[in-house]
């Protein structure tokens, strides 16, 4: 039986949790490709569990990414479009123009927004573009009276005043983010536990390696950056396309959502959620979910396949995973008191679409236990067209809601339980 209403299949389900079910591999000339066509909105919203209200808290923005909450309240939202790598094969061609029609019409605004709602009633009192200029930001982090964004070439930092609602002082960059070619263009961004390292990870620039391993060098990787020295080195490899990033907050580890290869079936391979660990390898692109090796890699290397660790996590095949967020405070309670929300933007190469939504994936004692849950649904309607699709998510303790970026309707949605809902 599926899971309720989320259209997921039999082998969907199998393929989440820690020992997921793998197929076998399903190699094709062409793999199958679809993408759900974008429709308004209009007067609907997404779907959110009994006991929760979700409006729009903004509209109107410029392909809304990740967001931040800083000390004082103030939400910002990281917007832009990067990449730019040139297709390999005709059927990159097909799948770019499949996916470009998906995807929203309007420029990336190359900027971050401020959202202020002080009285959390959901309507904020101030919106400003709060930095502007940018190179198709994604990830942020605020540290010491500092912000730090991470553009698609460069880590940067602005220096920043309370309350401020547009920053002044000028960009400093920390270090260079390897920018060449940029086929995942993301830099996801977090700050550990002691507020020392920042994190940043680093997708490949190829599917499985087909633009040669020399294009690769340090990519696929998540790197730790001395904040104020902006010396870094490598935590880990072969974690093909670290999304978001985010601290588990019982253990204080670091916690990764990470997008896996295509063209090798509608089942394989999983995206996954896993911990972060201290020199692991992670397959990409020899082998996937552990050790199970990838054939079309040329030359492999059995050495490191050998090396290769399984993630902590599956999160079910092409669901696009873009947003990791773990609840504090006690989270909204009665079964949403600890584990993390994950926003996933949707496939683009299966025929029966996946993904599409916010889950909730439970945790006990700093890691995953149980099933990914729906928690925010209605991206997709009932004949199989997108009205959004979600990428970052945040929760904020301190006023009890979730915000989840759409960069389809360009939106950001705003859940709270029924008693914080609008007047």
């Amino acid at each position: 039986m599926a899971l309720a209403g989320c259209g997921r299949s039999d082998p969907d389900l199998r393929q989440t949790g820690a020992k997921p079910d793998l197929p076998s591999i399903r190699q094709t000339l062409v793999p199958p490709m679809k993408i759900a066509k974008p429709v308004s909105w209009r007067d609907q919203v997404p779907t959110a569990p009994a006991g929760f209200t979700v409006t729009a808290m903004a509209t109107d923005l410029r392909i809304p990414r990740q967001m931040l909450v800083l000390p004082n309240g103030d939400i910002l939202i990281s917007e832009g479009r990067g990449g730019g790598a040139p297709p390999l094969r005709p059927k990159d061609v097909i799948a770019g123009v499949i996916k470009k029609q998906g995807n929203t019409n309007v420029e990336g605004g190359d900027r971050i927004t401020l959202l202020r709602d002080a009285d959390n009633d959901g309507r904020p009192e101030v919106r400003t573009i709060f930095v502007d200029g940018l190179d198709a930001p994604y990830g942020m982090a605020f540290v010491d009276g500092y912000l730090y964004v991470a553009n698609q070439d460069a880590l940067v930092r602005f220096a920043y005043q309370p309350g401020q609602t547009r920053l002044t002082a000028p960009a400093e960059e920390v270090t260079k983010l390897p920018s060449a070619l940029n086929h995942h263009w993301t830099k996801a961004l977090t700050v550990s536990a002691d507020g020392q390292t920042l994190y940043v990870g680093i997708g490949s620039n190829s599917n499985v390696g087909e633009r040669g391993m020399a294009v690769e060098e340090e990519r696929a990787v998540v790197w730790a950056i001395d904040r104020t020295t902006g010396a870094r080195r490598t935590v880990a490899r072969g974690i093909r396309n670290p999304t978001a990033l985010s601290i588990e907050p019982q253990t204080g580890a670091l916690w990764a959502v990470v997008n896996e290869r295509d063209e090798i079936g509608p089942q394989l391979v999983p995206d996954y959620l896993t911990s972060v660990r201290e020199g692991a390898f992670y397959g990409w692109p020899y082998s996937y979910w552990g050790k199970n090796v990838d054939p079309r890699v040329k030359p492999q290397k059995p050495d490191l396949v050998q090396r290769a660790i399984a993630p902590d996590y599956a999160l079910g095949s092409h669901v696009a995973a873009l947003g990791l967020s773990f609840v504090t405070g006690g989270g909204f309670g009665s079964g949403y008191g600890e584990g993390a929300f994950i926003g996933q933007h949707g496939s683009w190469n299966r025929q029966d679409p996946a993904g599409y939504k916010v889950v909730w994936v439970p945790f006990s004692d700093g890691k995953p236990n149980g099933r990914p849950a729906d928690f925010l649904t209605g991206f997709l309607t009932a004949d199989g067209r997108a009205r959004g699709r979600p990428v970052g998510v945040v929760f904020d303790p301190a006023k009890r809601i979730l915000l989840v970026a759409d960069d389809l309707s360009n939106t950001v949605w705003r859940v709270a339980p029924r008693a914080q809902s609008l007047l």
